[in-house]
């Protein structure tokens, strides 16, 4: 009873091979029909392969900032440039540190370099500014002769309320922060009037995505400080209404060029621009605080308030006296009036609404954030203070000419360590070499069908030294096979038949290779980590080949194995199998009670 229960322990064993060899064949159709599915047959390009512009970035200390170059400062550069590239419509840019003040910015081919160069070798520009009007994220219909919204537009040009009624029709829906916005009048009001309410003492801020429609109810008072807001004439204020109506924050695109017009505007000038999310487009007033005045920001957790997750906000000397006016100003207006937005490079990141005048240079911003939505808030907001330049130290243009012979001559020396690999097995292995070819096979099909389907999902392109990796990956892989023939036929000379030599001999093999491929994908694991840019490519190649090496050994060549010591060709010792006992040197003595066996040998083994 002893030897059954052994066998049915053994993975893939004698009982069951084909369940598990129609497991991995079972995932490699899935991968296969994925693959075709999603209408990417052929893996995606490196810059290297399908040629582009790289540039190389050098990080500036500004005056009276000579510590800024650290990590965390440069990890935020790199999320900001890389949201920068990626608004040109760019989804393939790869933008890494490299040592400890430089950025590499790699961008396909079909990019306008000029233009890339320009967004990623400015500063980025961060700044607080009060949201005079909004509306939904789509582009407004244009109105027909004699239509309804022409007479609604004449009788809000004469000041008749009932302008205003139908304009609230157009408002969006689902949209807490705009659930009051007006259109039309409302925009020249806005940058035309003049007021602040009464300060009230608080220090915090709601996020206007949650609720902006309750206030503290402080009057105006429309005698006292003016508003920051310059007094443009008619014609600036008909052109923003004009702007906002045609502007579409629905799609990537249209809210690429959106931010990008924005971000050229001066300081003192209002703009239309779009949020994060495209649900709302806003006319925004100049800015009334400098992102540079921030001094801190983090993302905390609030317990005890029940507020959830929050970020807070301190601000230097001058810039608090500026938050307090501005925020005193728009507390007590209606609502979207009573919000302003947190810009950055023309886009808005967020417009949390005032209650009350917010003092003392600290503040703190809430309203349904998660911890990864406060985190980027913060880490925005701390940008703004980030005394950190870059200069485009280098510009160079990769031809998709070069990568191409390139690739052909790592592709020629790949066939040919192929070919040598193939023409061992077949001279040293004979038979077995069948079983080494369809494994190399399995592991081949494995390797491109998630290679070319982690292009989509997570952007993996494929690139030379990621191509040498996949080379490397054969040898690695033909080695574990020839770990476990080696151990059948160590088996073999001790006088045993193939079946409980495949058997007996794949325990050991299976420590060997899990060693091995451990090592393997442990150096693989630490380069990746420790490289920048092409290395890594390398490196992730290694490690997912080396897994896939675990994977076909397991669930493809040991259930093999297993059918092939039942086929009389290999179960008899064939001069071609690869396995004949009398050419490996079996000892006599085992193999006559293989022949004859006695009472005492396992039914299993004779």
């Amino acid at each position: 009873m002893a030897a059954p229960k052994k066998g049915r322990r053994s993975p893939g064993g004698q009982g069951r091979p084909g369940r598990v060899l129609a497991l991995i064949l079972i995932a490699m159709v899935a991968l296969t029909g994925g693959m075709f599915a999603s209408g990417h047959t052929t893996p995606r390009l490196g810059i290297d392969l399908a040629g582009g512009t790289s540039f190389t970035l050098e990080a500036k200390n500004q005056p009276g900032k000579p510590n800024a170059i650290n990590k965390t400062n440069m990890d935020t550069a790199v999320g900001i440039i890389e949201r920068r590239v990626n608004g040109l419509g760019v989804t393939e840019a790869e933008v890494q540190t490299q040592g400890s003040k430089h950025i590499i910015v790699n961008i396909p081919r079909g990019t306008n370099a000029k233009q890339a160069r320009q967004q990623v070798g400015t500063t980025a520009q961060l700044g607080f500014r009060p949201v005079l009007t909004a509306t939904a994220g789509i582009k407004a219909p244009e109105p027909t002769p004699g239509s309804s919204a022409d007479k609604g537009k004449g009788k809000q040009d004469k000041g008749d309320k009932s302008g205003d009624k139908s304009a609230d029709k157009n408002k969006p829906s689902g949209s807490p922060s705009t659930s009051a916005s007006p259109q039309g009048r409302p925009v020249t009001d806005a940058l035309k009037a003049d007021g602040t309410p009464t300060p009230q003492a608080t220090a915090s801020v709601s996020d206007g995505k949650k609720d902006d429609a309750k206030q503290d109810g402080a009057k105006k008072d429309d005698k006292k400080a003016p508003t920051p807001t310059p007094t443009p004439g008619t014609g600036d204020v008909a052109a923003l209404q004009k702007q906002l109506d045609a502007l579409d924050c629905s799609t990537k695109e249209s809210r690429s060029k959106a931010n990008e017009a924005a971000s050229l505007a001066k300081p003192t000038d209002p703009i239309v621009a779009c949020r994060k999310d495209g649900s709302v487009k806003e006319i925004l007033g100049p800015v009334a605080v400098e992102g540079t005045a921030i001094k801190d920001a983090n993302a905390v957790f609030d317990a005890q308030g029940g507020k959830g997750w929050l970020v807070q906000l301190k601000f230097d000397s001058s810039g608090a006296k500026k938050f307090a006016q501005v925020t005193g100003q728009l507390a007590g207006k209606p609502s979207p009036q009573n919000q302003f937005a947190i810009v950055l490079d023309g886009e808005v990141v967020s417009d949390p609404s005032v209650s009350t005048s917010i003092v003392g240079g600290q503040a703190e911003i809430s309203g349904g954030f998660t911890q990864e939505s406060a985190q980027d808030l913060a880490n925005v907001l701390s940008y703004g203070a980030l005394p950190l330049s870059f200069d485009v130290v280098t510009e160079q243009s990769v031809t998709a000419a070069l990568g191409g012979e390139q690739l052909r001559a790592g592709l020629i020396a790949g066939a040919i360590g192929l070919a040598l690999v193939v023409l061992y097995l077949v001279i040293y292995y004979r038979g077995l070499a069948l079983v080494a070819l369809a494994s190399l096979g399995c592991s081949a099909v494995l390797t491109y069908t998630i290679m070319v389907l982690l292009g989509p999902a997570i952007g993996f392109a494929l690139n030379l030294p990621a191509v040498c990796g996949a080379i490397v990956a054969i040898g690695i892989t033909a080695d574990s096979f020839i770990v476990y023939f080696e151990r059948i036929r160590d088996e073999i000379r001790e006088g045993r038949t193939l079946r409980p030599a495949v058997e007996r001999g794949w325990p050991r093999a299976r420590r060997t290779i899990l060693v091995s491929d451990f090592v393997s994908f442990l150096a693989a694991a630490v380069l990746f980590i420790v490289t920048v840019g092409k290395v890594q490519g390398f490196a992730f190649t290694l490690g997912l080949t080396t897994l896939l090496d675990v994977v076909v050994v397991f669930l493809f060549t040991k259930p093999l194995m297993t059918i092939l010591a039942r086929r009389k060709f290999f179960a008899s010792g064939h001069p071609w199998s690869g396995l004949d006992p009398q050419r490996l040197g079996a000892k006599p003595p085992l193999r006559a009670s293989r022949r004859r066996p006695s009472a005492t040998v396992d039914p299993k083994e004779a």
